[in-house]
C-alpha cells in the first residue's frame, strides 16, 4: 500500500481528516527501527475514539518505550470502507499508514457491547481472519481490554488475550513477552509459545486454555490457567503514567477538551452500575498532581477547556479546592472547567460558582429514577428535596438548562415510578421558573431516559430484562404526560438494548450469532440508522439462541455464570446480599464514609484504598 493510493481515496471521502494522522502531539516512530509494533484499535468513529482517555493513556505509555511503538486505527465511516473494499486496500494505521495486518499486536478497547460487530469489521478490512483458530503466526496477536472484558465469553472465539483490569498495569509486561518471543524466533511471533508465557502474567484471560460445558460455564484445560482470573489494579494514581501531551485532533470530537482523571473507581454502590463494580476501589490523585497536569495539558494543547473526569467527580475529596484554584489560575485566560454527570447529593453552590466563571454549559445530574422507592431499590441515595435544592442553586447561579438522566425498565418498577420521572422534571422546572419569573429568559429541563440493561458482576445480574414492548409503552407514557415544550424528552431504543443485553450476559455461544450478524451486514450498530433489528433476530434464530433464556428469565441465586471465570475483586456473596437488599428497598452506604460493606476489594486485592471515615480496615500487601 502506497501513500499515493491512500491519498487517492482520501480525496473521495467526506471527512479525510479522520484518517490523516499527523495531528499535533501525535507520535510517529521509525517503523524499521522499532522492534515491537502495536496498534490501538477503537471500534467506533475517530470522533468518538479520540475522546477516550484510556486510548491516550495507553498510547502514551507504550510510545515512551524505546523499543516499542503504538499507532491508532478507528472504525471507518461507510464511504471510507467502500473505497477500501473497491480498491482492494487494507485498513491502515494513522501514524505510519501501515496495513493493520503488519502489526505484531492489535489491541481493541471494549467500551460498549454494540461495537462488537465493528471489531469484526476492522479485522475483515485488515484482511485478518476473524476467528482465533484460523489465524497463524503471520497474523497479529489480537488482544482486548476495557469494561466489557469482565464478561469476555461472547468474544472468546475472536480474541487471543483479554486484559482484565487497569491496562497501565499490564500492557508493557505483555509487550515485553512479545519482544522476547520475536527475538527468540528471528523476528517472527510463535503464538503457541507466547501464549504459554503470557499465562504467567496476572490479569490475562486466554480463551484457548479454557473450554466450556453445555451450559456455557468456563473451565481451564491446562493446570497453569488461572481460575478465576483476577483483575489487575493500579495501586497509586499519583505514580501512574498520564499523558501530558495528548493528541489534539484536527476535527471536533465528542469531548473536545483537555482531560484529567481526578479519581478512579466509585464506592457509591448503585446496584445497576457495572462500572461501579469493575473499577473498584476508589483511588484519588492528589490536588498537587492534578494542578500540575492541568498546567501541562493546557500548555501542550492550547485547549480552552479542561474536564475533571471520573465516574463520580464531585465525590473527589478536594473538589471545591481543585476547581477554585484552577479557576483562579485560568478563568481570566478564558479557560473554562467542565464536569461530567454530577451527583445530586454532593453538588454545592460553591462548585456552581467556580465552574461558571468562564462559561455556562448545561449542567447534568443523574437521579436515575423518578420516585424515592425506586431510588432506594437501586441504592441511588438521592432524595427529591436534594434534587430540588440543587436545581435552585444552579438556577440561582445563572444556569438556564439542566439535564437529568433516568432509566426505565428497572427491577420491581411500577407505573408510578415511570410517571415520577415527569413529576420530578416538572418540579425542577418550577424551581427555575421561580428564579427567572422576572426575566425574559425561560429555563429548560431535558430528561434523557435510557432502557435499563442488566450487566454481569452487578447485584442485578440475576434480574430479567424488560421487553422492548414494555419499554416502548413506558416511553409513550412519559411523552403523553410531559405537556410542556420546555421539558425536552430524549430516549433510547428498547430493541437496541435487547441485543446489548444478550452480549452483556451472554456466553461463548452468542459469539456465533455475532459472526452471523456481521456476515449479514450488521455493523455501526450503535448508530441508530444502521441498526437492523431483523437481521439480528435472524442471526440468533439461525444459531438456535433463545433471547428469552439470556434476557427475560430471572436467574436462580445459586446459578453459575459464564463470567464467573473473571474475578473483579467484588465477591459474588456481596452481590447476592445487595440483590436481596434491593428487593426490600434497603440502602447500603458508601464505604468511604460509613462502615465497610465487605465487598471483597479491601480484603482480597493488593491495593491502596482511599477512604475518608475514621474506621480502620485490613488491606492486603
Amino acid at each position: 500500500m502506497s501513500l499515493i493510493e491512500i491519498n487517492k481515496i482520501l480525496n473521495k471521502v467526506e471527512k479525510p481528516l479522520r484518517y490523516l494522522g499527523d495531528e499535533y502531539n501525535a507520535i510517529k516512530k521509525d517503523w524499521e527501527k522499532t522492534g515491537v509494533k502495536s496498534l490501538f484499535a477503537f471500534p467506533d468513529l475517530y470522533e468518538v475514539g479520540m475522546s477516550h482517555l484510556g486510548l491516550k493513556i495507553i498510547y502514551n505509555i507504550v510510545n515512551q518505550h524505546p523499543e516499542m511503538l503504538m499507532e491508532r486505527v478507528f472504525t471507518p465511516w461507510v464511504d471510507m470502507e467502500e473505497e477500501l473494499r473497491k480498491n482492494d486496500l487494507s485498513l491502515f494505521s494513522l501514524e505510519n499508514k501501515k496495513p493493520i495486518n503488519e502489526f505484531d499486536v492489535i489491541g481493541f478497547t471494549l467500551q460498549y457491547e454494540m461495537t462488537f460487530t465493528n471489531i469484526l469489521n476492522i479485522l475483515d478490512l485488515g484482511k485478518i481472519p476473524l476467528l482465533s483458530k484460523d489465524r497463524t503466526n503471520n497474523n497479529p496477536l489480537i488482544i482486548a481490554g476495557g469494561p466489557c472484558v469482565f464478561n469476555p465469553e461472547p468474544l472468546a472465539d475472536f480474541v487471543d488475550v483479554f486484559i482484565i483490569g487497569d491496562g497501565e498495569e499490564i500492557i508493557i509486561e505483555l509487550l515485553e513477552e512479545v519482544k522476547k518471543n520475536k527475538n527468540a524466533n528471528n523476528g517472527l511471533l510463535n503464538k503457541e509459545s507466547l501464549l504459554k508465557e503470557l499465562l504467567k502474567i496476572q490479569g490475562l484471560y486466554i480463551p484457548s486454555f479454557y473450554n466450556v460445558d453445555d451450559k456455557g460455564i468456563v473451565y481451564p484445560v491446562v493446570p497453569e490457567a488461572p481460575c478465576p482470573v483476577i483483575k489487575r489494579t493500579v495501586n497509586d494514581l499519583d505514580q501512574a503514567e498520564f499523558p501530558l501531551k495528548p493528541i489534539v485532533p484536527y476535527i471536533e470530537t465528542v469531548h473536545d477538551r483537555g482531560m484529567v482523571e481526578v479519581l478512579r473507581g466509585c464506592n457509591r454502590g448503585c446496584r445497576f452500575c457495572h462500572a461501579g463494580i469493575v473499577y473498584r476501589p476508589v483511588r484519588e490523585r492528589s490536588k498537587e498532581v492534578l494542578l500540575d497536569q492541568v498546567k501541562e495539558i493546557i500548555k501542550n494543547t492550547g485547549y480552552d477547556e479542561v474536564s475533571f473526569t471520573s465516574l463520580s467527580t464531585s465525590d473527589y475529596s478536594g473538589i471545591e479546592g481543585l476547581i477554585r484554584e484552577t479557576a483562579d489560575e485560568y478563568s481570566e485566560k478564558g479557560i473554562g472547567i467542565s464536569l461530567p454527570s454530577l451527583r445530586v447529593d454532593n453538588f454545592s453552590v460553591n462548585i456552581a460558582k467556580e465552574v461558571s466563571r468562564v462559561r455556562k454549559s448545561t449542567l447534568t445530574f443523574a437521579p436515575e429514577a423518578g420516585t424515592q422507592r425506586m431510588r432506594d431499590i437501586i441504592n441511588k441515595g438521592v432524595t427529591e428535596e436534594g434534587m430540588l435544592e440543587v436545581a435552585r442553586a444552579a438556577f440561582y447561579e445563572g444556569w438556564q438548562n439542566i439535564k437529568l438522566y433516568f432509566m426505565i425498565g428497572l427491577p420491581w418498577e411500577r407505573e408510578e415510578d415511570v410517571l415520577g420521572i415527569v413529576d420530578l422534571a416538572r418540579k425542577v422546572l418550577a424551581e427555575g421558573d421561580k428564579i427567572y419569573q422576572d426575566s425574559h429568559h425561560k429555563p429548560k429541563v431535558t430528561i434523557s431516559v435510557a432502557a435499563f440493561v442488566p450487566k454481569a458482576h452487578t447485584p442485578f445480574q440475576w434480574v430479567p430484562q424488560d421487553t422492548p414492548e414494555s419499554i416502548r409503552e413506558k416511553q409513550i407514557l412519559i411523552k403523553k404526560n410531559i405537556r410542556s415544550k420546555r421539558i425536552v424528552f430524549n430516549y433510547h431504543d428498547g430493541e437496541l438494548g435487547l441485543i446489548e443485553g444478550v452480549f452483556a450476559r451472554g456466553d461463548r455461544k452468542v459469539g456465533k450469532a455475532l459472526l452471523n450478524a456481521f456476515k449479514k451486514g450488521c455493523k455501526l450498530d450503535s448508530w441508530r440508522h444502521f441498526f437492523d433489528f431483523e437481521k439480528w433476530l435472524e442471526s440468533f434464530n439461525e444459531e438456535d439462541i433463545s433471547l428469552d433464556n439470556y434476557n427475560f428469565r430471572e436467574r436462580a441465586l445459586d446459578e453459575k455464570f459464564s463470567w464467573d471465570i473473571i474475578n473483579p475483586g467484588v465477591r459474588k456473596s456481596f452481590l447476592k446480599s445487595e440483590y436481596e437488599k434491593a428487593s426490600r428497598g434497603e440502602l447500603t452506604g458508601d464505604c468511604r464514609f460509613t462502615l465497610c460493606s465487605v465487598c471483597g476489594v479491601c480484603q482480597d486485592l493488593p491495593v491502596k484504598i482511599d477512604y475518608k471515615g475514621d474506621r480502620k480496615i485490613e488491606i492486603k500487601s
